[in-house]
């Protein structure tokens, strides 16, 4: 094994030194694409001809009403998908100065091709924009990272922390990165911010690729970011520009593949965006410039709020030697926690804990009375991530019993999710809410039956390799653990337009509001760099609260809960499950503590009750493990990652 792994180190590190430039060859590529750089600009005007937008001007307001010692902001909760690209697209064209995007992932599908478009546009109208992207998951086309590294005078790309100095690894790179910088390999960019004129700026779960707009045919993110405008995103600025001037983040004019690329070819012309569904995007660009259409999405819901603190860790994270202030998101979310009186309402597609957040919740748990944990996160059959679900699988007896979670598992087709349907299904939206009312965001896809459920329609034309490789797409998990197969959405037993949980919040006591990147997870903590917005304001704190209970809901989750509990025998196994779960490997007892429920509404159970209630057992019927899943390798494949990754849980 340790010749094998030595073989594999001298193959990638061979192959990186015959890719690689001088230092000469990459001042060479640097000089070709700064003088193919337009510098012209198409619009005189002091603004960049920027979009009158309504939403714009909540910056304007907020700093308006602002002093130092009584700061004021606007917050809007962006929960639809693609709400959160139309915010975005509408404030790229109301930019008068500069634009700062951040993000682990920048793909090149419609969504994402159409932002890109955009950012050039503002480029070239006189707004300065700066676009960095984490390399392990960065626009996987040298062709269009070529030709954006000579668009034009005003347009910069910067890669973080590129691996054997290349924006697109093979997989022999990924074993090299693993096998001798491993630390470095997973030392990840993972925040996400698209900052306006220092005005407005936009963090949250989502990344520039389909799936996180409700734009994809087979899969998409229930995800959630936050608007805010005022004077915090002074803060956002000053955080990006600790990014942009890390010595990790690199032009990706001196990248070596892209250099390469540009000695070879010069710079190539910008590739011809070929949209799966092109009046989807017309209809977005549409919506974008439509004042009447923000006002309504956006400034209408609007929440006027007081301080908003701006949490992002700086590069310095990422240092072997740093200082305690490098990383704040991790502590202050910690320190949130702790300071919960009634209740945690906490939300992530991830839930894998590390050694210090595990004792955090056992000394809550002690309190007297402690506050309840309440969490929303994903079902195997909705994850992205099995490997991480098998990781909490693990756990389960120990969050429900020793922290005393209420965990409920989101759905893979939930019945009232936020989701435009209307844009998603190219045959339109073939759904009906509750109230029998068609629209946008109402519930699941309903069949000709009548029944909830998903549609076998709905291909937006991606070719099946388009579609296997956006599945293979991880967005939080180094890429060797998230590649192949295996970290594929599981198959289920219905086919259809599959969602998982992607949204990373939390309300504590129903006062305070964290919107963010961080999954509350070992690899948030210890490796990538995260974000939160938090905003201590009630009224803005109930409504993402709403918003978390929404997808808890029986029509959007099922329950984890205890079994009940056998006629005989039910101590020994327990106790045998106990001592099979503390194992770091051979956790092979198949009577698993707990397992996933769905509520029974009925005469004697109008509304549903907490596992804890003695009706519980009467309102609720066991789905399984795993619900949905067409259980067969797959279940083994959980089972066996449940008895042997416990040594994966520091990385996952």
């Amino acid at each position: 094994m340790i010749a094998a792994r030595c073989a594999v180190l001298w193959l990638a590190l061979l192959c990186s030194a015959c890719a690689s430039l001088s230092d000469r060859q990459r001042d060479r590529a640097a000089g070709i694409a700064a003088a193919a750089r337009s510098q012209v600009v198409e619009c005189t005007h002091a603004d960049a001809c920027a979009l009158r937008s309504p939403l714009y001007d909540l910056g304007e307001e907020a700093w308006a009403a602002s002093t130092p010692e009584a700061p004021r902001h606007y917050a809007v909760i962006l929960d639809q998908g693609s709400d959160a690209l139309l915010a975005r697209l509408n404030l790229i064209r109301s930019a008068r100065e500069r634009i700062d995007l951040q993000t682990y992932i920048f793909d090149k599908d419609d969504s994402a091709r159409l932002v890109l478009d955009e950012l050039l546009g503002a480029a070239r109208r006189g707004v300065k924009v700066r676009l960095l992207i984490d390399q392990l998951s960065a626009i996987a086309d040298l062709e269009i990272l070529a030709a954006l590294s000579g668009a034009h005078g005003n347009f910069a790309i910067r890669i973080y922390n590129p691996s054997f100095g290349k924006a697109k690894l093979n997989y022999l790179d990924y074993a090299g990165s693993v096998l001798c910088c491993f630390r470095r390999f997973n030392q990840r960019m993972h925040t996400k911010l698209l900052l306006v004129d220092g005005r407005v700026g936009i963090s949250g779960g989502r990344n520039y690729q389909d799936d996180y707009y409700d734009w994809d045919a087979e899969y998409n993110f229930r995800d959630r970011d936050v608007l805010v405008a005022g004077p915090e995103a002074e803060a956002m600025a000053r955080n990006f520009q600790l990014f942009w001037e890390a010595r990790r983040s690199v032009p990706a004019e001196r990248l070596n593949d892209v250099g390469r690329t540009l000695l070879d070819e010069g710079v190539p012309a910008m590739p011809v965006p070929r949209y799966l569904r092109p009046e989807r995007v017309q209809a977005a660009i549409a919506d974008a410039s439509d004042p009447a259409v923000i006002r309504e999405r956006f400034v209408d819901t609007a929440y006027p709020v007081g301080a908003v603190r701006y949490i992002a860790d700086l590069p310095q994270k990422h240092r072997r030697e740093r200082r305690d202030d490098d990383a704040p998101a991790a502590p202050e979310l910690e320190a949130l926690i702790r300071s919960a009186r009634t209740e945690v309402l906490l939300q992530t597609p991830y839930l894998v804990m590390s050694k210090q957040a595990q004792a955090m919740f056992r000394e809550m748990r002690q309190r007297q009375p402690p506050p309840q944990v309440v969490v929303s996160t994903n079902s195997l059959a909705a994850t992205d991530n099995p490997v991480v679900y098998s990781m909490s699988f693990k756990y389960k007896r120990r969050y429900l019993r020793e922290f005393g979670f209420q965990i409920h598992e989101f759905k893979p087709f939930p019945e009232d999710a936020p989701v435009d349907y209307a844009a998603l299904m190219p045959e339109g939206p073939p759904l009906t809410s509750p109230g029998g009312e068609s629209g946008r965001g109402s519930g699941g896809i309903r069949g000709p039956s009548g029944s909830i459920g998903p549609s076998s329609g709905g291909s937006s034309g991606a070719s099946s390799g388009e579609t296997t490789r956006r599945l293979q797409r991880t967005e939080s998990r180094p890429s060797f653990l998230s590649s192949g197969a295996g970290s594929e959405p599981l198959p289920l037993k219905r086919a259809g337009v599959r969602m998982g949980l992607h949204a990373k919040s939390m309300v504590i006591d129903g006062e305070t509001a964290v919107i963010g990147t961080h999954n509350f997870d070992p690899r948030s903590e210890n490796y990538n760099t995260e974000a939160a917005v938090v905003i201590q304001d009630t009224a803005f704190a109930q409504a993402l609260a709403d918003s978390i209970r929404r997808d808890m809901s029986p029509r959007n989750a099922w329950v984890i809960a205890p079994r009940a509990k056998p006629v005989v025998f039910s101590g020994l196994d327990y106790s045998l499950g106990k001592v099979s779960e503390a194992l770091p490997i051979f956790d092979i007892w198949p009577w698993r503590y707990a397992t996933s429920y769905e509520f029974q509404p009925g005469p004697d159970c109008p509304l549903p009750v907490t596992p804890r209630d003695p009706a519980f057992h009467r309102c609720y019927v066991s789905v399984g493990d795993f619900p949905e899943v067409n259980v067969g390798p797959k279940w083994l494949y959980t089972r066996v990652l449940t008895a042997f990754g416990a040594g994966l849980v520091p990385i996952l």
